[in-house]
C-alpha cells in the first residue's frame, strides 16, 4: 500500500474518532480552520473551514486556493456562506458546535457564532489536541521515518564545525543540512508567543539568558525581535554546544537535544548530563500507560535534588517548570510533563523529555529524547550518541 492509499484509509479514521467525540459531547458540528487541525483532517491546508457534522460527510468549504482536489468541496468567500451552502444540500443548521476557541483571533471566533446564530461553543482546539495527542500507526510511521532523517543531520554536525566560528554559524550550517535531508522548514507550535523557526543552538553563557517563549531554555538571540536561541558570540574552547533543532521531515514531528563540546569541559558539565541521562533511564524503567505525567517529573526531580543540582536544572536565572512535552503536527501537544499535571500516559502517545541543566560560564548539558508510549513501556524514537561529543 501507498503513502497515498494509507493517508486515505487514515484520514477515514481521524473522522470516525472525531465523530464519535462528537456524539458523546452532545455536538452536532465542528467547524475547524487552523492550518494543523485542517491539516490533521484533510491531508491538506487550505484556507477556509472544515465543517463535520456529527453524523454523515465532511464538507470543506474553501476560500483558497481554487484548485482543490478533494471530496464535497464548496467555495466561499466568507463564513456567512455556509448557512446558504448548507439549506441547499437540506442539512439542517447546527445548534450545538465547536470551534477552535483560543486559537483563532477573537474576531473571527464571534464571526463563526454569529453565522451559526449560537451563543457559546465548545472548545474544538482542546477536542483536537487530545485526540491529536493519541497516533494512529500511520502517524507513527511517519514519526520513524522523521526519526532516522532527524538522526542523519546531526551525524554530519562535528564534520560542520570548524574553529572560530560563530553559534549562528553553525547554526547555519545544521539548518542547511536540514533543508537538505528534507525538512519542512516550518516549527509549528501552539499557543501565543512561542515563535520559533528550525530550531535552537545555545553555546557557552548564552544558555543562561532567559527568553519570554515557553521553552525549556531560552537564549539572547541575534534580534530583540525574537530573543531566543544563538546570539551570535564566537564559541570558544571549553563551551558546551547544545543542539536543538527541529526533526520536521515529516508533518509528524520528532524532538531531539544532543551536546557537543570543543576540547574538554568543566567536570561538573559531565556530571549533570549523566543525570541527564540517568533521568532517561529511570523513566524508561517506570514509564507505561496509565502513568501520571506528574509522577515523571516527580522521579527525575528527587534524582536532581539527590545530586545537589537544583540551581543548575531547567535554567539558572529562569526555570522551566517541565521537563517534557507531547510531539505530533505541533512540537508541543499534549502531555505536558509538570509536577502539577491531571494527565495520564495513554498508548501511541508520543512524548519528548528532556532534563536538561545549565552549568554557569560553561553552557547547557543534557539529553532530549521523543518516546512511544506502547502497552508495554516506552520505545525510543530518536537513537544517537547521549554522551557529550568533543569537537
Amino acid at each position: 500500500m501507498n503513502y497515498r492509499s494509507e493517508l486515505s484509509e487514515d484520514l477515514v479514521l481521524r473522522q470516525n474518532r472525531l465523530q464519535k467525540t462528537m456524539q458523546s459531547m452532545g455536538l452536532e458540528a465542528c467547524i475547524l480552520s487552523t492550518a494543523p487541525n485542517v491539516f490533521y483532517m484533510t491531508g491538506k491546508v487550505y484556507n477556509g473551514f472544515y465543517y463535520l457534522p456529527a453524523e454523515g460527510e465532511a464538507i470543506h468549504f474553501v476560500k483558497m486556493p481554487s484548485d482543490m482536489d478533494i471530496h464535497n468541496t464548496i467555495y466561499v468567500r466568507k463564513p456567512e456562506q455556509i448557512i446558504d451552502e448548507l439549506a441547499k444540500l437540506n442539512l439542517k443548521l447546527p445548534e450545538t458546535i465547536a470551534v477552535e476557541v483560543d486559537a483563532l483571533p477573537y474576531s473571527e471566533c464571534l464571526r463563526v457564532m454569529n453565522t451559526f446564530k449560537v451563543d457559546k461553543a465548545s472548545n474544538a482546539s482542546v477536542i483536537l489536541r487530545k485526540q491529536r495527542s493519541v497516533k494512529t500507526n500511520f502517524e507513527l510511521e511517519q514519526i520513524r521515518v522523521c526519526a532516522r532523517k532527524h538522526e542523519a543531520v546531526y551525524k554530519t554536525i562535528p564534520s560542520l564545525f570548524r574553529p572560530n566560528m560563530t553559534d549562528i554559524e553553525l547554526q547555519i550550517e545544521i539548518e542547511r543540512q536540514m533543508r537538505l535531508h528534507g525538512s519542512i522548514g516550518i516549527f509549528r507550535s501552539f499557543g501565543t508567543n512561542m515563535d520559533i523557526f528550525m530550531g535552537s543552538l545555545l553555546v557557552g553563557e548564552n544558555a543562561e539568558n532567559p527568553s519570554p517563549f515557553d521553552y525549556a531554555l531560552g537564549g539572547a538571540g541575534t534580534s530583540p525581535s525574537l530573543p531566543l536561541g544563538s546570539s551570535g558570540e564566537k564559541i570558544k574552547q571549553g563551551d558546551t554546544i547544545m543542539v536543538d533543532m527541529a526533526g520536521n521531515y515529516t508533518p509528524w514531528m520528532t524532538d531531539m537535544t544532543r551536546v557537543f563540546s570543543v576540547g574538554k569541559t568543566l567536570d561538573i558539565a559531565y556530571k549533570a548530563h549523566q543525570v541527564s541521562i540517568e533521568i532517561h533511564n529511570a523513566v524508561m524503567d517506570m514509564a507505561k500507560p496509565g502513568v501520571a505525567c506528574a509522577d515523571i517529573y516527580n522521579l527525575a526531580m528527587d534524582m536532581v535534588v539527590k545530586n545537589k543540582l537544583e540551581f543548575n536544572f531547567m535554567g539558572t536565572r529562569q526555570q522551566a517548570k517541565f521537563i517534557g512535552h507531547g510531539v505530533g503536527i505541533e512540537i508541543n501537544e499534549p502531555p505536558v510533563l509538570t509536577p502539577r499535571s491531571k494527565e495520564v500516559l495513554e498508548p501511541n502517545t508520543v512524548f519528548a523529555l528532556e532534563p536538561k541543566f545549565v552549568i554557569p560560564q560553561v553552557g547547557a548539558v543534557g539529553v532530549e529524547n521523543t518516546y512511544v508510549v506502547t502497552e508495554g513501556g516506552l520505545e525510543k524514537i530518536t537513537i544517537f550518541e547521549e554522551d557529550i561529543i568533543e569537537l
